[in-house]
């Protein structure tokens, strides 16, 4: 399968808002160096309001999304990542769609 653009929705607990930010800051750059993402940097974003939720969105090479559920330098960003989160209002601590590119044809 193609490239495939992720849309990360990270819920962080408020307490542990510092420690999730040390995580993602080498998230991408992790990914990167291991060839499982595109060169192009993620877009991250941060919730106005309070408790906290993170956006990034980046683009995995084709393979890379298996591949990073392997590889022990990303799971060692991964799993502590998961305890720094929270589910909220009836949504996962984190949500992970992936996209592809779409353009309407002509009518």
């Amino acid at each position: 399968m193609k490239n495939q653009t992720v849309i990360c929705t990270y819920r962080v607990r408020p307490d542990r808002e510092e420690s999730f930010q040390a995580l993602l800051a080498d998230h991408w750059s992790t990914l990167h160096d291991l060839g499982l993402v595109t060169d192009s940097k993620p877009i991250i974003f941060r919730s106005v309001d309070n408790p906290p939720t993170y956006v990034e969105i980046f683009t995995w090479v084709e393979g890379g999304f298996d591949q990073a559920h392997e590889h022990p330098d990303v799971l060692a960003i991964w799993e502590p990542m998961e305890y720094l989160l929270e589910k909220r209002e009836g949504l996962p601590r984190w949500e992970f769609p992936h996209y592809v590119p779409w353009e309407p044809t002509d009518r």
